[in-house]
Parts: C-alpha cells; structure tokens; sequence
C-alpha cells in the first residue's frame, strides 16, 4: 500500500496549475512527528503553482502534527481547519495558511458537490 502522505505530496508538486490558489503567494513547512523522528516538508506557493521540497527552511506557517494524523488528512479523513480546533495540529505564524489547508487536502471520502445534492432535491420534488 502506498504511503498517503508521499502521495499527498507527489500530487501538490505534480499538479501544474492549481485554479484556487491563483492568488496565493507563500511558504508552509510541515513537521511530521513520528516513531523514526521529525519529517519536514516544505510548500512555496506562487501563481497557483505549488513546488515541494523536503528542506529545513523558513516559512510564513508551520504545521506541526504526527504522521498518522496528517495521513488521515491526506485521505481526506479529517479536515485541516477542524483539527486546528481540536488541536490535533498546531501552527505557528500566518493564520490564513491554516484556512488554505482546505483547499490543498482532499475532500471527505463520502463528500459530494453541493450543486450535485441540490440537483438531487430538485430531481425528487
């Protein structure tokens, strides 16, 4: 099986233009904590296209959380912005990072477009 969190990744880095983050510009490290030690990530934003590396460099925010966490993530298990709430991550600098966490993750396995669930309401009536 596929580590969900190098997928993750893989598709940010592999994805060319990314429409809603158009006018984002910016950095976000990620410190995964796990039994083998600290994995570092590292996202720069700019003209809606996201490049990955695996340096220790500065950022505008920095997430903090455990692998196995941020794997639930990557699955689109559990919500950035919620687990913030909950403390299952922690963050340090520009709060609107934490908020563009959501357009980066994957939706909830189950989710469906809401215009998808108002065709439904219309198509039953």
């Amino acid at each position: 099986m596929s580590d969900p969190i190098g997928v993750f990744f893989d598709r940010l880095a592999g994805g060319g233009y990314e429409r809603l983050l158009g006018k984002t510009a910016g950095t976000i490290r990620f410190e995964l904590v796990g039994d083998d030690g600290l994995d570092l990530w590292h996202l720069t934003i700019a003209d809606g296209r996201v490049v990955v590396s695996r340096e220790a460099g500065d950022a505008d925010a920095v997430i903090r959380t455990d692998r196995a966490f941020f794997a639930r993530m990557a699955r689109g298990e559990a919500k950035p912005l919620t687990a913030w709430l909950r403390n299952d991550i922690t963050a340090e600098g520009q709060f609107r990072y934490v908020v563009l966490l959501e357009r980066l993750f994957a939706a909830p396995p189950v989710a469906r477009h809401p215009r998808a669930v108002a065709g439904d309401r219309r198509a039953r009536s």
